[in-house]
């Protein structure tokens, strides 16, 4: 069966998929199926349980580390301000994917409109690749902090952090929208079964019906650019970083600049490693299964320990928190 998908005539239902199609008022289509982690009906109160305390601990741990922040004068330095602005990011990428598969799970409906999917593919491309250019700047700022400390309050200046956030956005709301542009185009689709609790653009284009080799081509070419600059420039600030540790002659000055760093190396590793994994393994070997397992730890994991990762390894985050929340307390 091949489903047909148009913007201005109703949507109609085929039994193949012809070079030529002739529309014919069968069978109206207007939503995919997400087929969700499992379909056992023991394990979805399991299920719903898992995730929302996921979804609760990662908004709040992310939000305590946004409010700390801004509430702490000592706090108000160019490395915590991409970091509160990474917890932002982590907080829309979770809530763009997880409050739906909740839903789904309690009213047992796997059902999402085509319109809903598009935005859903939107919002989960802006926030994770938001995560990857913040995570970016994130390095450069250390490149900086440790390579040129005297002149790292003249080089991070409060005008040039503002500018790398607001460049981080908007080459993520572009390569948001060159995916929404490329699934848009598909008028016809193999099935409307999506593996995987979201709406994954690579499952849309392997679903299409048409020839999207062309469409293949230029998304896998602008996840790579995505991708790919963000880490050239994550291993070359660490690079020099590395380079200009290993010249520090005291090992307790070496283990104090490795320090400020360790953090943002594992979230990099983290966020990185799943992302990437999906990522080619979609392309190479599609598996359903490991891709939603890997979705499950870049979308939902890598956001929840974020702020443990950095509060436990951080004393001037943990002392902040602290006071916030004997202040609030």
């Amino acid at each position: 069966p091949i489903y047909l998908i148009h913007f201005s005539n109703p949507l109609f239902f085929f039994r193949r998929c012809p070079s030529y199609i002739e529309p014919q008022n069968l069978t109206r289509v207007s939503e995919f199926f997400l087929t969700g982690l499992s379909d056992d009906p023991e394990l979805q109160p399991l299920l719903f349980g898992l995730f929302l305390s996921m979804y609760l601990v990662t908004v709040l741990g992310n939000l305590l580390i946004v409010l700390a922040v801004s509430s702490d004068s000592h706090l108000h330095t160019p490395m915590y301000f991409f970091l509160s602005n990474l917890s932002l990011a982590d907080i829309g990428f979770t809530s763009t994917t997880i409050p739906k598969m909740i839903v789904d799970i309690q009213t047992q409906s796997r059902a999402i409109s085509y319109m809903g999917c598009l935005t859903q593919m939107s919002f989960l491309i802006l926030f994770g690749c938001m995560d990857g250019m913040l995570l970016t700047v994130m390095a450069y700022d250390r490149f900086v902090a440790i390579c040129h400390p005297l002149h790292y309050s003249v080089i991070m200046n409060p005008h040039l952090c503002g500018f790398l956030v607001l460049l981080s956005f908007f080459v993520s709301l572009l390569d948001s929208q060159l995916h929404n542009l490329i699934v848009s185009k598909l008028t016809c689709f193999k099935d409307m079964e999506l593996s995987n609790f979201f709406c994954d653009p690579s499952q849309l284009l392997n679903l299409a019906c048409s020839d999207t080799s062309t469409n293949n081509i230029v998304m896998y070419f602008v996840g790579a650019i995505s991708g790919f600059l963000p880490i050239s420039g994550i291993f070359f600030s660490y690079y020099k970083v590395v380079s200009s540790i290993l010249r520090v002659p005291s090992t307790d000055g070496k283990y104090k600049a490795f320090s400020t760093c360790g953090s943002h190396l594992s979230v990099v590793c983290l966020f990185y490693g799943t992302a990437i994994g999906v990522y080619l393994g979609s392309a190479l070997s599609p598996s359903p299964r490991k891709d939603m397992v890997a979705s499950v730890v870049y979308t939902i994991v890598t956001p929840m320990l974020n702020p443990f990762i950095y509060s436990l390894r951080n004393r001037d985050i943990k002392s902040a928190l602290w006071r916030f929340l004997r202040r609030t307390g």
